[in-house]
């Protein structure tokens, strides 16, 4: 088997405004979306929005309140300019900054932003990763 993500789901509470953000941040929505879940096409995933108590339900776990949850998604790019280009426009499409973009620790550069129900998301740029710069795909040396 290979160990791969296809789908990430996100619990949200306004299916129709988070479907619409992610639209307006570059995803494409999809026929498979239904009136309760949106399945929106990225180049290399798709992005999975359902209501969080419908979520919490469906995998039989507690619907905490939103916080901090140990997780944050990230997006890479091609440079550092391109960073500052898709963090503005997220921006622009109602995320809320909570980094802005600069040189980090690692050697990279980087910023995060929450989407509008405080899921986080880093925009990033590292010199120390290959694959392929414009489309964001890594492909990263195994261990032997």
């Amino acid at each position: 088997m290979n160990p791969n993500i296809s789908i990430v789901t996100l619990g949200v509470e306004d299916l129709a405004a988070s479907t619409t953000f992610y639209e307006k941040l570059g995803w494409a929505n999809t026929k498979a979306s239904q009136p309760s879940v949106t399945f929106l096409q990225g180049h290399s995933i798709v992005l999975g929005l359902y209501g969080r108590a419908a979520l919490a339900e469906d995998a039989d776990v507690e619907n905490v309140p939103a916080g901090f949850r140990g997780v944050a998604l990230a997006v890479n790019m091609e440079d550092e300019s391109a960073v500052d280009a898709f963090f503005a426009h997220a921006v622009d499409c109602g995320a809320t900054a909570t980094k802005q973009p600069q040189k980090v620790f690692w050697g990279g550069y980087s910023g995060y932003f929450s989407d509008p129900d405080g899921h986080l998301w880093e925009v990033a740029y590292n010199p120390f990763f290959e694959g392929d710069p414009k489309s964001g795909q890594l492909k990263l040396e195994l261990k032997e």
